[in-house]
Parts: C-alpha cells; sequence; structure tokens
C-alpha cells in the first residue's frame, strides 16, 4: 500500500475482519474462529502496515517480504485481510468452505487464490518452508523479509524444533517468526494438553533471539514487530512471543478452547455482531 492506515484505521479494518471472521464461519457452520479473532491485529498489522507485498501477487516475490501460514486453521483471518488488502475481491468471502471454493478450510495452492503460496494446516511444517524462503532471499541477495505465525499448541510438533536448530545453525537471520501465545489449543489448555514451560527460554537456548508482544493491542504489537525486524542480520533467527487472548473482541468468545472449532448460532452471532462494529461494510 502506498500510504500506512494510521492506529484508529487499523483499529477499524480490524473490528471489520472479526466481523467477516464470525460471519464466514457461521454461513457454514464450520470453521476456527477463536484463534481467528485472537490473531486479528496481528494480520491487519502485517498487511497493512508492515509488509512490503505486492497485491498483483507474484509468487516469487523478488523484492518483496514473504509471509507463510503455519496453523493454516485460522484461515478465516487470513481470507479476510488478503480480499480488504485487494487480493481478491471481498464478495468471495461468501464462498468460504463451499465447494468448489478457493477458500478452502485450510488454506491450498491448486485453486489459486492470490496471496496463498503453500498449502498449510498440516500442523508443525510452517517454519521449515519459510527459513527455506528465507534462505532462497540471502542467494537472490534479496534484502526483504520471510514471516510466519505458528499457534503455541503446534510447538507439541517435533519438527518444530528441528527447523529451530537448523535456522540457528545456519544463521538465517532474515526472518521473523511469530507464535500466537495464547494458551489454548483445541483440546484444552496448553497447560493441560502439555505444558510448555518456559518458552521463550526454550527458544532462546535454540540459539534464537526472542521478543514478547502484546498481540491484541496493535499500536504496541506494530512497535514489537519493527522491534523484532531491527533484530534481524545480526546472525541469528528472531522470533515473536505474542500474547493473545482466543476469541478476542467477542466477549463470550474471550479466553476459551471452546471456540476453538465451533461455529456460533444464529444468536450467537447476532450477539458477536453486535459487539463489532460494521467500518467497512459488510460482504
Amino acid at each position: 500500500m502506498s500510504t500506512s492506515p494510521n492506529i484508529e484505521e487499523l483499529k477499524n479494518i480490524s473490528s471489520q475482519v472479526r466481523r467477516d471472521i464470525v460471519r464466514m464461519v457461521h454461513a457454514v457452520q464450520s470453521g476456527h474462529p477463536g484463534g481467528s479473532l485472537g490473531c486479528t491485529e496481528f494480520f491487519v498489522a502485517l498487511y497493512f502496515h508492515v509488509l512490503k507485498h505486492d497485491k498483483s501477487f507474484n509468487p516469487d516475490a523478488i523484492g518483496e517480504d514473504l509471509f507463510f501460514l503455519s496453523n493454516g486453521h485460522i484461515s478465516p483471518v487470513w481470507y479476510s485481510v488478503l480480499a480488504r488488502s485487494g487480493y481478491f475481491s471481498v464478495d468471495e468471502l461468501n464462498t468460504f468452505r463451499k465447494i468448489d471454493s478457493r477458500l478452502q478450510g485450510h488454506p491450498a495452492t491448486e485453486e489459486g487464490l492470490p496471496g496463498i503460496r503453500i498449502a498449510s494446516g498440516s500442523l508443525g511444517q510452517g517454519l521449515s518452508a519459510a527459513l527455506g524462503a528465507a534462505q532462497a532471499k540471502k542467494l537472490n541477495n534479496d534484502k526483504n523479509y520471510v514471516y510466519v505465525l505458528m499457534g503455541d499448541g503446534e510447538q507439541d510438533e517435533g519438527q518444530v524444533w528441528e527447523a529451530a536448530m537448523y535456522g540457528a545453525h545456519h544463521k538465517v537471520d532474515n526472518i521473523i517468526a511469530t507464535i500466537d501465545y495464547n494458551r489454548q489449543q483445541i483440546d484444552g489448555s496448553t497447560d493441560e494438553v502439555m505444558g510448555l514451560g518456559d518458552l521463550k527460554a526454550k527458544w532462546e537456548a535454540f540459539g534464537w533471539q526472542v521478543i514478547e508482544s502484546e498481540g491484541n493491542d496493535i499500536e504496541s504489537l506494530i512497535k514489537s514487530l519493527a522491534q523484532a525486524k531491527a533484530l534481524c542480520g545480526k546472525g541469528k533467527p528472531v522470533i515473536n512471543l505474542m500474547k493473545t487472548e482466543m476469541g478476542f473482541g467477542v466477549d463470550f468468545m474471550v479466553g476459551t478452547h471452546k471456540w476453538h472449532g465451533i461455529a456460533p448460532s444464529d444468536e450467537e452471532l447476532e450477539k458477536a455482531l453486535g459487539q463489532l462494529e460494521e467500518t467497512l461494510g459488510d460482504y
């Protein structure tokens, strides 16, 4: 984008994106609203302020920043932000999870949806792909950055830690990974399912530079992402532990794993929309 929206404009975009999320999931009674709502500020900050990207979508992205979504089940927030930032028509959000739609439940590439470079949602794989893309940029003398988002429940996957070792060993210092640190996963809290312990100390022990951020405060988050960018180029990969609340923005969805993969009823949708201002116009 030629000019970045100010903080109030970003907050307005976030409100509309949240409306898109709950409406998309409700319409087909399928999808993952909780993590999507919790990561809304991150996606809005990334696509409307942080990323150097081109909505005409060149898959090679030479001279652009790259973003990979590893926890692909939160596709509703990504689809909404891609559409609202101009990658495809906002009207296409009507097709979410329907037969022959390009907007599958987990992002895929065979449908040719602009903005989607790899299929994702098979948890644990996104960091590996992002590290490969970051190394390719180095080989191409491309000075841009690679961003990737993972879930905190995804840290249960062994491939994440293999990738963590790889990134540090090869000094992949043009990558900014983020963990959605909401402490919830599909079967309960992360403490109940498999405690993560001191996640900051773990990543530091694996050779990464670690920052911490507040993921539901967009102004603070933008500053944290600028801090992460400033740490790049120093011989170590960077990871952002982003504290969020699952279901943020809708009072009855906040802070519980219940809404990880459950769609709202008609009554719940009405209640949710009553809390979310329509700022850009519903699709």
